[in-house]
């Protein structure tokens, strides 16, 4: 039951009619009607803004336009006050048994209650965490995966047929490093002196039991071998025990993707070299030539080179210039790879990609967008999100290094210390495109301004007035769902019903917006006002949940919070954080 979505369809539908009877114009465009909670509530339950779209197309002022429309809202089932506000806004008034029907909803369709059906099962992949496969992920890897995991989440709940894909990293210098690395650490177990650890090598702890693997699996057989033979043996142990490490690592979190993605399968480890049948389709449709680009302009750039090189012509779709798919030795570009798995995606059903990277990754969305128009023929869409850096803190004070890894805190040592709700929660209480402080010391405080603790105490404080109040609950054949809720007029609970009819609203547009933290928000928000009305109660015992000589008011009211329960639970579900029914 979404509030908002029934009203913005009773307004089109007004606009159609008057259309039809000549009071407007006619295909007026209904769409952009909006219908949304006022910024200030003391002026209604609702906003639309269908004066001020509409306003030039039948050649009025916003305001008299808004003066046409009133009295036809006025007539609304529901609304019992229409207001003018600013340049031409109209709010509405609502009635308490519109939301006491909200309340009947929620205690109907219980954990289904704000699921949706907009995104009507469209295909969409989500690729979020892909970290190189050379060590144990670090908090900054565990930002992206928590957001890509609650916004999958979060668009499965809205009606997506969501895919979660990890792509790695297995090609290229960085995985030859971690091969030699291990080798190092082989030449180790074997009772080898390796002494420090060259600059350039991973230095972690966390490759001994990788050289330990290639100790037991080959004995000193390898010490036998030229490097270009022992190398893809060390490389590719390593790279599937650090996948074994980073699922754990995921595990830990709850995570699982559905589809793990080897680059080394676009081209030579594959049955076809998918990158060399991208570069040939570009070429048919003349998107690839020979040519030289012009030196850069300000700072170096990566991937300029003064030569006769194969250019990709991404300027033609809104890159700022052609970009280079084959290296001076003849082998492929970053990029060439990125674009091929790109295609790929789109040749496996989705239309719709998310591609979730980090901080360091922002100069690389322009030209990765006009690859994706190009190889889809403007079919695809590609949203990337940016998850920025987080500030590892213990009370105020960076925290910077580990043993384990040799530089960087792992993303592990951190789940296992404050635990995953508040890892999971906390990394969504944040845009994900805004640096984010980490306190391990703060998010495990049992106090308001630890948002975590603060939701979950909401859930925990309604389960505990449920049972506190099961004799009010047992009577035979009785249902909250089918209880008389004409007493709920008090403003502070007026104040959480307004606030759980915006949640079907709020999944839609976070779904919508690809931005999972609106959730977390509102999911504040609700517990705010739940603890505001829980604490009224204990000031005013006329508003406390159980009122001994008025059955009907306490299932009332015992209605109302069941319904808070449901809604904290399904909002905390998505994001993939448990709902405690005690907290001690």
């Amino acid at each position: 039951m979404n509030l908002f979505d029934i009203y913005q369809r009773k307004i089109a539908e007004t606009v159609v009619k008057l259309g039809g009877s000549g009071e407007l114009p006619v295909d007026l465009e209904i769409h952009k009607i909006v219908v949304e909670p006022p910024r200030d509530m003391s002026h209604g339950d609702l906003a639309t803004n269908v004066a001020l779209v509409f306003a030039k197309e039948v050649g009025m002022s916003p305001r008299a336009l808004a003066e046409k429309l009133v009295s036809h809202l006025s007539a609304f089932e529901g609304v019992v006050n229409v207001e003018i506000a600013g340049p031409g806004f109209i709010n509405l008034k609502l009635a308490p048994s519109i939301f006491h029907g909200v309340i009947g909803a929620v205690l109907e369709q219980k954990s289904a209650f704000g699921r949706s059906a907009v995104g009507a099962g469209k295909k969409v992949n989500v690729e979020f965490v892909s970290a190189n496969p050379t060590g144990p992920m670090h908090v900054g890897h565990g930002r992206g995966a928590v957001f890509g995991d609650a916004l999958a989440s979060l668009l499965d709940f809205a009606g997506f047929d969501v895919t979660r894909e990890y792509y790695i990293n297995d090609a290229g210098a960085q995985v030859d490093v971690l091969g030699r690395s291990a080798f190092l650490r082989y030449r180790e177990a074997l009772g080898e002196e390796v002494g420090q650890i060259p600059e350039g090598l991973y230095p972690g702890d966390y490759l001994i039991p990788v050289g330990e693997e290639l100790a037991r699996l080959h004995g000193p057989t390898l010490l036998q071998l030229a490097e270009k033979d022992w190398l893809p043996i060390a490389r590719s142990t390593a790279i599937s025990m650090m996948m074994d490490i980073i699922r754990e690592d995921l595990a830990a979190l709850n995570i699982q993707h559905d589809v793990f993605f080897s680059e080394r399968t676009l081209s030579q480890d594959g049955p076809v070299d998918l990158i060399r049948r991208m570069i040939d389709n570009l070429t048919a449709r003349d998107l690839i030539y020979q040519g030289r680009l012009a030196p850069p302009k300000g700072a170096p750039v990566e991937d300029w080179e003064d030569r006769e090189q194969t250019l990709f012509r991404a300027s033609d779709f809104g890159d700022d210039v052609d970009r280079p798919l084959l290296k001076s030795d003849g082998s492929y570009t970053y990029f060439a790879a990125d674009i091929a798995y790109h295609q790929s995606k789109f040749e496996r059903g989705f239309p719709l990609m998310i591609d979730v990277w980090g901080a360091d990754h922002g100069g690389y969305i322009k030209r990765m967008a006009a690859a994706v128009r190009a190889i889809t023929n403007g079919a695809g869409e590609l949203d990337v999100k940016i998850c920025q850096l987080v500030r590892l803190l213990r009370n105020g004070e960076q925290v910077r290094m580990s043993k384990r890894s040799g530089d960087f805190i792992t993303l592990r040592e951190v789940v296992d210390e404050v635990g995953r709700d508040a890892v999971r929660f906390m990394m969504l209480f944040r845009k994900n495109d805004a640096t984010l402080d980490f306190d391990l010391a703060k998010v495990i405080e049992q106090s308001k301004d630890n948002a975590v603790f603060y939701v979950q105490y909401a859930h925990a404080r309604c389960s505990s007035v449920l049972r506190q109040a099961d004799a009010y609950l047992s009577s035979e054949g009785f249902t909250l769902a089918a209880c008389d809720r004409s007493g709920l007029v008090d403003q502070s609970e007026l104040a959480v019903m307004h606030r759980i009819s915006q949640f079907p609203r709020i999944v839609e547009a976070a779904a919508l917006a690809h931005e999972p933290h609106r959730l977390a928000f509102y999911l504040y928000e609700l517990a705010s006002d739940f603890h505001s009305l829980w604490n009224r109660g204990k000031d005013s015992p006329k508003l406390r949940f159980v009122i001994e000589d008025d059955r009907s008011l306490t299932q009332a009211r015992l209605s109302l919070v069941e319904s808070v329960r449901f809604v904290l639970s399904a909002g905390l579900s998505v994001l993939g954080v448990s709902a405690p029914n005690e907290m001690r």
